[in-house]
C-alpha cells in the first residue's frame, strides 16, 4: 500500500489583486504551495499531484522548476473542491492506499499533524479522517461534530448550525485523509445541486457516514493549520506569523 497526496492549487484569488495563482502567492519569499509540499515530503509522502486551474501555465512553470518530480491536472472549470479531487480520479486510481488532500493556501499544515492523522487513520480503519483545530473564533467555519464515542458524526458549515452548534471550537480545516478505493466510491456520487452548482468534498464525509462508514477526526497540534489567505491583509498575516513563530518552508 502506497501513500498520496492531492494539492487543490486551481483558485484564482481575484482580492490577492495578484496576477498569479493564489497558491503562488509567497509567505517568507516561497510560493504557499512549496510549504504544503514541504511539509508533505518531510511526513514522507512524495508522489503528489497538483490540481492546477487559474493560470495553469504559471503552476506548471513552477513545478518544473522543482527538484523532486510532481504530478498536475488541469481543472478546467472551476466547479467546487469535489470536481477538483475528480480531475484526479486517474491519479487515486493508481493506489491502493491512502490519500491526505489538502489545500495550496494553506501554508501552516505540518509534517507532525500530516504524520499523525494518518497515524490515527489508518490505526482506527477509518473510510476517512477529517483534519481539524480547535480556535477562538469559529465563525464562518464548519462545525465538527462528534459522537459519544469521539468518531465525527457530521461537519456542520456555519450557516446551517444552530445555536449549541455555533458554540463548538472545533472546526473543519479542509485537509482530509481518505481511504483511496472508497473515495472514489463515493466521489462519483457527490452532485452540484446547491445554489452554487458545485460539488463539495465534504459531501463525501456525508455519504461516507450515511453508508456506515466510520469517520474519523483529528485535532490538528496548532491551529495554525487552518489560517490560508484571500488578500493581501491576510497574505501579510501568515508572513507575521511565520516570522513570529519562527516556521520556515
Amino acid at each position: 500500500m502506497s501513500n498520496c497526496a492531492i494539492i487543490l492549487a486551481g483558485g484564482e484569488g481575484k482580492r490577492m489583486k495578484s496576477n498569479k495563482p493564489k497558491t503562488l502567492s509567497e509567505v517568507l519569499g516561497k510560493p504557499m504551495l512549496l510549504w504544503v509540499m514541504s511539509a508533505l515530503r518531510q511526513a514522507g509522502i512524495s508522489d503528489i499531484c497538483v490540481v492546477k486551474g487559474f493560470k495553469k501555465e504559471c503552476v506548471e512553470e513552477f513545478l518544473q522548476g522543482l527538484d523532486f518530480p510532481v504530478e498536475s491536472v488541469f481543472q478546467a472549470e472551476r466547479l467546487g473542491t469535489g470536481h477538483a479531487v475528480m480531475m484526479a480520479k486517474d491519479f487515486l486510481q493508481r493506489h491502493d492506499g491512502n490519500v491526505v488532500i489538502l489545500n495550496g493556501d494553506a501554508p501552516f499544515v505540518s509534517a507532525e499533524t500530516i504524520e499523525n492523522s494518518l497515524r490515527q487513520h489508518t490505526a482506527s480503519g477509518c473510510a476517512a479522517t477529517v483534519i481539524s483545530a480547535k480556535v477562538d473564533d469559529p465563525s464562518g467555519y464548519g462545525r465538527i461534530v462528534r459522537d459519544a464515542s469521539g468518531s465525527l458524526a457530521a461537519i456542520v458549515e456555519h450557516k446551517d448550525a444552530d445555536e449549541a452548534t455555533l458554540r463548538i471550537d472545533e472546526v473543519n480545516s479542509g485537509a482530509y485523509w481518505f481511504d483511496c478505493q472508497k473515495l472514489l466510491g463515493v466521489l462519483v456520487r457527490i452532485t452540484s445541486d446547491n445554489k452554487a452548482g458545485e460539488y463539495y468534498l465534504p459531501d463525501t464525509i456525508k455519504l461516507l457516514l450515511s453508508d456506515g462508514q466510520t469517520v474519523g477526526a483529528y485535532t490538528a497540534e496548532c491551529s495554525d493549520a487552518v489560517l490560508g489567505a484571500n488578500d493581501p491583509a491576510q497574505l501579510e498575516e501568515l508572513n507575521e506569523i511565520a516570522r513570529a513563530k519562527g516556521y520556515h518552508c
